[in-house]
């Protein structure tokens, strides 16, 4: 990833406003900034939560908290819990998201 166009900046995540991402079961809450070429996310899933696609961007992904098992579209299943983290370029492994118990992740694409 090459950061471009992306000044200095702090962020309080908590006075950015939450967008909702209804899932196939469960929802996504999003706190999204973008500058430049990113794109960083707070992002809560709800106990239950099962994304409705398959998704083919690159991500760099932190689980701060709960659980989530990311599905790739050929069977494998990654089960992450606080402290973990997984990266994919982007079309390198289409993946989505589940959280049985509910995730919040800190997501930077």
């Amino acid at each position: 990833m090459k950061i471009e166009n992306v000044p200095f900046q702090t962020t309080d995540w908590s006075q950015i406003v939450a967008t909702e991402h209804p899932g196939e079961v469960g929802v996504a809450r999003w706190r999204t900034v973008e500058q430049g070429n990113v794109r960083v996310r707070m992002v809560e899933y709800s106990p239950g939560y099962v994304a409705d696609h398959w998704c083919e961007r690159g991500h760099v992904i932190l689980v701060l908290e709960g659980e989530l098992i990311t599905e790739l579209r050929d069977g494998r299943r990654f089960t992450l819990g606080p402290g973990m983290s997984y990266h994919v370029a982007d079309g390198d492994g289409a993946h989505r998201s589940v959280s049985p118990k509910g995730a919040k992740l800190w997501i930077v694409d």
